[in-house]
């Protein structure tokens, strides 16, 4: 049986800031920054009513929780980095750094297709 992640905090700001960005996938995103290196997180929706699939910022108590995890510094130390010309960070998918910090998954909707 698996256990899936479930909020530790009743948080409705999260960590980050929105950042708008010109991306081919996306138009928004979570940037964590630390004076001049950031990365940015992505997590990937599902509109019902157009059946399409869209990637946007990390829901904020998710995004709470990823910067409190004890692990994050590490990540950001390792990721993070100056923008580049078209003033995008690293960008990672939300499942990807759940998995780097050790969080437990977020639980995997049939609609999902992964960055």
């Amino acid at each position: 049986m698996k256990y899936y992640y479930k909020p530790s905090t009743d948080v409705s700001a999260g960590a980050g800031e929105i950042y708008i960005c010109d991306h081919r996938l996306f138009n928004r995103a979570t940037l964590f920054k630390q004076h001049e290196r950031g990365l940015l997180i992505v997590q990937e929706y599902y509109n019902k009513k157009t059946k399409a699939r869209l990637w946007g910022p990390v829901v904020p108590w998710l995004s709470y929780d990823i910067y409190a995890n004890t692990n994050f510094d590490r990540f950001f130390e390792e990721n993070a980095s100056e923008a580049d010309e078209n003033g995008l960070y690293p960008i990672f998918p939300v499942r990807k750094v759940m998995w780097a910090l050790r969080m437990k998954p977020l639980q995997r909707e049939e609609w999902e297709f992964g960055f």
